[in-house]
């Protein structure tokens, strides 16, 4: 969308004649405009980040801003109002503070439907706006209103909204919009599933499920998503065209996005390093790929947690005496590869993972939940629950709901019921999706609720949930490892 984030509009590369030496009075021929060829497209240029620089490419080679992706729509947003090249494809809040000041709160991003922490907040001055965006601005988190589904497994007793408006017939969840880009890798749609088809004559199931649990292509899955993103989002009152859904599918599925450079390790495709867009684009991937419960679902190889093998060739980086700094950073980043694919953990009370895969499974890696090779999505459309939305985590911006288990009685707090306000399952409650990891240094905040500001959050939120004993170094390298991811 031309007017709303930096870094999106690529300019076409224009020839230009020029030279030195003596004047002449020569006539000069000049190019006739709207004659010859239409200047190539320029190539996407790498985007700078606070860890580096993250790269996309594209099959065409450049970012078509033609695309209806890029297109007002309804309320003057486009898919590119909250899925930005420059942010990941995703949206952060110094990018949203600065459009915040650049329009007095004026861009389509702010829109009360779901930019605002309610859809009756206050928004006419810049400090009521100021305000009724926080959320989008300190975490860059869009408002989801979802109901209790009839017929669910629970009731919902209470609903604490600091902002007054969530009830049973609209909670408001608050969600970070989830990368455009490396759809190739993905399973599912949506965090909590709501765009994932169930259909039981498809060929994409989940071996061992019983009931059965097969899958819709997900192809179609995000031709849905992409018109009701419109007519939500956007509230555009007529429906996209056919062609232009799979014009903007197409698109997305175009994208590859890594980090191309490291601040301190440099580029992260030297020296034998796999990193990068470029290798991402081929690398395989289908239903079933390295499963973590039985294996590889096409060659029957069974599931290795060494996952991904971006940076082994830096292991030795920093051998020697008086290894350079860049060299101590690859070393890092090699460290924290190695321990994403081989430090144990008690994977216990996970919804998703514990109660419902193999008991030998509990003990796992990093790689347990992010086994798509050198992608780090799941493969195959299981949901698990981590602990994120648990209410002792809950920070005072965020609501809490109370729910009840209709024959038990049971109750649970949480800030995000996850998927079973799709299924209405109470073992639902609290599950997501995993997300792939590539190009994570160009979209913090991280987890689908943005509580970790900073990668290392994410790996200390891990070693305190999963007793991982984590040293200071442990940390750091597997900061550095996602980083450059």
């Amino acid at each position: 969308m031309k007017s709303i984030t930096p870094g999106l509009l690529l300019v076409a590369l224009l020839s230009a004649c020029g030279g030195g030496g003596a004047p002449t009075t020569a006539p000069v021929s000049l190019p006739t405009i709207g004659t010859g060829p239409a200047p190539t497209p320029a190539a996407p240029g790498a985007q700078a980040n606070r860890d580096g620089s993250a790269l996309t490419t594209t099959a065409a080679g450049f970012i078509d801003t033609a695309n209806p992706f890029f297109k007002p729509l309804g309320n003057g947003r486009s898919c590119a109002t909250c899925h930005a090249q420059a942010e990941g494809w995703s949206i952060t809040p110094p990018a949203l503070a600065a459009r915040f000041a650049n329009t007095n709160g004026t861009d389509p991003v702010f829109r009360l439907i779901d930019g605002a922490n309610s859809p009756n907040a206050l928004a006419v001055t810049l400090d009521q706006k100021r305000l009724a965006y926080s959320m989008l601005l300190t975490k860059g988190l869009i408002r989801v209103g979802l109901p209790v589904p009839a017929g669910a497994e629970f009731t919902l007793l209470r609903a604490d909204d600091p902002y007054g408006y969530a009830s049973a017939t609209e909670l408001s969840l608050f969600r970070r919009p989830l990368a455009s880009t490396n759809l190739k890798f993905a399973s599912s749609v949506m965090w909590d599933n709501r765009e994932t088809t169930a259909d039981a004559n498809s060929t994409s199931c989940i071996r061992g499920a019983v009931p059965a649990l097969c899958f819709g292509p997900i192809d179609a899955d995000l031709l849905h998503q992409a018109n009701g993103a419109v007519r939500g989002h956007a509230e555009a009152a007529q429906d996209l065209t056919a062609a232009e859904q799979r014009a903007i599918v197409d698109f997305e599925k175009s994208l590859f996005t890594a980090q191309l450079t490291s601040t301190a390790a440099g580029d992260l495709t030297a020296a034998g390093a796999l990193g990068g867009p470029a290798l991402l684009s081929q690398g395989a991937f289908y239903w079933g790929i390295n499963d973590v419960a039985v294996g590889d679902y096409l060659s029957g190889a069974p599931f290795t947690p060494a996952a991904m093998t971006l940076f082994g060739a830096w292991r030795d980086a920093a051998a020697g005496p008086n290894p350079s700094a860049q060299n101590l950073a690859r070393a890092s980043i090699a460290r924290g590869e190695q321990l994403f694919n081989t430090r144990p953990m008690n994977i216990v009370g996970v919804a998703g993972f514990s109660d419902t895969l193999r008991q030998p499974l509990q003990r796992g890696t990093c790689t347990s939940c992010h086994n798509a090779p050198n992608a780090g999505s799941h493969s195959v459309a299981r949901q698990f629950d981590t602990g994120v939305s648990a209410a002792n985590l809950r920070t005072p911006d965020m609501p809490l709901y109370t729910l009840r288990n209709n024959v038990t009685g049971e109750v649970v707090d949480t800030t995000d019921p996850g998927t079973a306000l799709i299924s209405g399952k109470w073992a639902d409650i609290g599950k997501m999706k995993t997300p792939a990891l590539r190009g994570l240094a160009a979209r913090p905040p991280y987890f689908h609720n943005g509580s970790a500001a900073t990668l290392e959050d994410t790996v200390r939120f891990y070693d305190r949930r999963f007793r991982m004993g984590l040293s200071p170094q442990d940390v750091a390298d597997l900061g550095a490892f996602l980083k450059a991811l």
